[in-house]
């Protein structure tokens, strides 16, 4: 779904609406962080840690290679 939206000035900075219903949608509302990807295609405006799965891919392989390790330290 695409929505058209202005660009208004919010003190210092500048800022667009997000309709109600995108939002609970998206289960977002007023106060969450988002964080703002510059993507070839424009703006991606995500709730989503954009570099949080490229952690997590390196913890699950840290954790399969150092299981035996892992399993020692947690007693």
């Amino acid at each position: 779904m695409t929505r058209e939206s202005t660009i208004r000035a919010i003190g210092n900075s500048s800022g667009a609406a997000i309709p109600k219903a995108m939002l609970e949608r998206c289960r977002m509302a007023e106060g969450d962080r988002v964080h703002l990807v510059e993507t070839d295609a424009g703006i991606l405006i995500t709730p989503f840690e954009p570099t949080f799965a490229d952690a997590m891919a390196l913890y699950e392989q840290g954790s399969k290679q150092y299981r035996n390790a892992m399993r020692e330290l947690s007693k």
